[in-house]
Formats: C-alpha cells, structure tokens, sequence
C-alpha cells in the first residue's frame, strides 16, 4: 500500500502547499485504522456547511466510493479507485462532464480526496502475475479515513447548531406571539399608555426577520422582542396592582368610619414616645428595578446617539453605554452625576437617559442637573423611561410611518 506518498497533479492543475499538507496527514493514519465508509460519508454529508461542499460534489463523493469493493475503509488495504468519467457520471445520477470536473476538483479543495496522477494523467491500475493491483492511479480516498473523527465531530456540531436554531426560532415565535397579542388586548380594552407606539417598535422588529435569517439574526430579534414583551408586561402589572390597590382602599376607610370610638385607645397618651417606647421604624418598601428597553428601539427614538458610536454606527448595549460616557463628558455632566443614575437605573438605563438627553440638548438648560433630578425620582421609584422614548418615538415620526 502507498499511503502519503506526495504525487503532483497532471496538467494545468497547479500544486499548492496545501495539498502537499494535507498528503502528509494521510501518510499519518495509524496502522490498523478503519473505519465504516458509508458512516464516513453520512457524516461528511451533515457537515457539508462546513466542509464548504454542494449536494453535487456529495452526489459524486457518493459514486467514488461504490467503486471502493470493501466496506471498511482500511488502513492495511489500497485506497485508489479510478473509474472514468463516463462510468463516474453514470454512477452520479447522469451528471454533466463539466460539472463532474468541477465537484471533483471541490471534493479535492475540501480535503475529502486526493488525485494520485499518473504520467499521462489517466486512470488505471496495473496488475501483477497473480492479478493483484500492483500500482493504481485515480482518486485516493484515505484522506476520508485519516479525517473519520474530525468528520463525525463536525456533523454533531451541526446536529448541535440545527437544533439550537430551531429552538431559538421557536421561542422567537412564541415570544412574537405574546407580545402581539398582549398589545391587542391593551388596544382593546383601552388601557392607558401609549400603545400605538409599542405596536410600531413590534412592527418594525418583525420587519427585521430576514427571509432566511442566520443564527445571530435570531438571537439579537429575540433579546429585543424579549425586552418588549417584559416591558408590556411590566405596565400591565402595574395596572393590576393599581387597580387592587384603589379596590382596598375603599373597605378600609369605610371601617375606620364605623369604629368604636369608645376604645382604651383614647385613653391612652396621643404618642407612644409620651411611655418611653421607642417610636416604630417602618421598612423602606423595596424597590423594583427599572426594567431596560430594547436596543433598537432606543437608537430610533435617540438617532444623534449613534454619531458617538465606532464608525458612526451603535450595534450593542456596550457601543451605546460607551458612546453615553462621550457625551456625559460633551454637554459638562460631572463624572459622580452619571455614576448616581448607574447606580439607581442600571448601566443600561443610564446610557440611554444620556441618549435622550442629547436628543433634547437643544431644550435644556443643564444636562447634569436634568440628569440629577431623574436620578432622584429614579431613586424613589418614580422614574420610567418609557414616556421619554414614546415622546421622542412621536416627535420623530416613527410610530406614523410603522403603523400608516
């Protein structure tokens, strides 16, 4: 057997240091290696993406191997076959002269097969006195045993990348889902807020899938789509619990109103400090944390933010909380003012107060007190930035063009 022994192309074909790399690993199998050939092939066929093949050159690879007799592809045996074009082309479903050559040369450039040329550049094998091949010329397909593991590693990689994409698609979809449809009962049951414009940000989100989106696409969809059904969801809980709150309010009053005036209560001092008690300390409530909008839907209420990105272009939280510290330092907002509103929004939250902030420069009279007295409210639970966005959103036009 002549396994790794570096052969150049015949003809024009040139030879580059990659094929002279990739004999080598060949000549590296370890002796007694085998391996399954139509197991091979399965997996070179679900890491096809990666390999950077089409279904032809599969079709091909498919006809090279029924020329191989044994099973297994094997260290301890020949590897070579040679069949001609015609007998290749018959076998690879009727496929055209020109268009073999090419997946060969495919098959060849993705490291699946190697050419052993002969002098003249046919396809034989020369046989001895007993019939056994002696020496054979054509195609050696021991590149597909030496690389039998990286193979099946890559084609569970794949399996792997399918099924995340399908259950990020997934999600994707119920998320749209909800959020559609929590914005259509918002709509019609007239809850207050400004819906038209959360229905704009949904609309131009969805605008945004492409027809045949990458994984990444999905993934930066999803978050922000994510961020949008949480803030709807975050109004309409805040509704609830206004409404259970002006609900007990009524019970209440009507029972201080009815009560025994005559209690050992007014017998007693009018303020419990007159005993020597200590006076009772209530628990501040615990506030819950500003939620953060989407990404997207910050930049197109906050155009002029992007011009302080890399390139002029804002694409991630970072960019934006980057670009918020540039313009902290252009409109005189002291270092110590923006860490208070980190502190009290959140990274997130600050950065893109900043955003409007520039957006309305125009209307202010000094960016850091503005920013002081937002993270003042923001302090006692009172701040949200979802007007801001909504007003800027109207101010900008966005949710006429998304919605008419």
């Amino acid at each position: 057997m002549q396994v790794g022994s570096v052969t150049t192309p015949f003809g024009r074909r040139p030879m580059t240091l990659a094929l002279v790399k990739r004999q080598f690993t060949t000549a590296e199998i370890s002796p007694g290696k085998s391996a399954e050939k139509w197991k091979v092939f399965r997996d070179a066929s679900e890491a096809r993406i990666l390999l950077g093949i089409q279904d032809r050159a599969l079709a091909v690879l498919d006809a090279l191997l029924t020329f191989y007799p044994q099973a297994e592809l094997s260290h301890d045996k020949a590897m070579i076959v040679f069949p001609s074009n015609a007998q290749l082309s018959v076998r690879a479903h009727g496929i055209a002269g020109a268009t073999l050559r090419r997946q060969l040369a495919a098959l060849v450039n993705a490291g699946l097969i190697n050419r052993k040329d002969s002098a003249n550049g046919k396809r034989y094998a020369r046989k001895d006195r007993e019939g056994d091949i002696e020496e054979a010329y054509g195609f050696d397909l021991s590149p597909l045993l030496a690389r039998a593991d990286e193979l099946a590693q890559m084609a569970q990689q794949v399996a792997a990348d399918r099924a995340q994409f399908r259950r990020t698609k997934e999600t994707l979809t119920v998320c749209r889902r909800d959020v559609r449809k929590l914005i259509s009962a918002a709509m019609e049951e007239g809850v207050s807020g400004d819906w038209a414009a959360i229905e704009a940000i949904y609309v131009q989100l969805v605008g945004r899938i492409p027809r045949t989106p990458l994984m990444s696409d999905l993934l930066a969809i999803l978050e922000e789509m994510e961020m949008l059904r949480a803030e709807i969801l975050n109004r309409l809980e805040m509704l609830v619990v206004s409404e259970k709150m002006s609900s007990n309010a009524a019970p209440d009053e009507r029972h201080i109103q009815n009560s025994n005036t005559e209690t050992i209560n007014e017998l007693e001092p009018s303020s419990r400090t007159e005993l020597g008690a200590k006076p009772e300390v209530k628990p501040e409530p615990k506030r819950e944390p500003i939620k953060a909008f989407p990404l997207g839907m910050v930049l197109q209420a906050c155009p002029e933010i992007a011009m302080y990105g890399p390139g002029g272009v804002i694409s991630s939280w970072r960019e934006l909380m980057a670009a918020a510290v540039v313009v902290r330092s252009m409109l005189g907002v002291s270092p110590s003012a923006y860490q208070d509103a980190c502190d009290a929004m959140g990274p997130e939250n600050a950065a893109a107060t900043m955003a409007c902030i520039l957006e309305r420069a125009a209307h202010i009279n000094s960016a850091g007190g503005y920013l002081r007295n937002l993270t003042t409210k923001a302090q006692r639970g009172e701040f949200s930035l979802g007007p801001v966005l909504m007003a800027l959103l109207r101010a900008n036009g966005v949710a006429a063009r998304a919605v008419g």
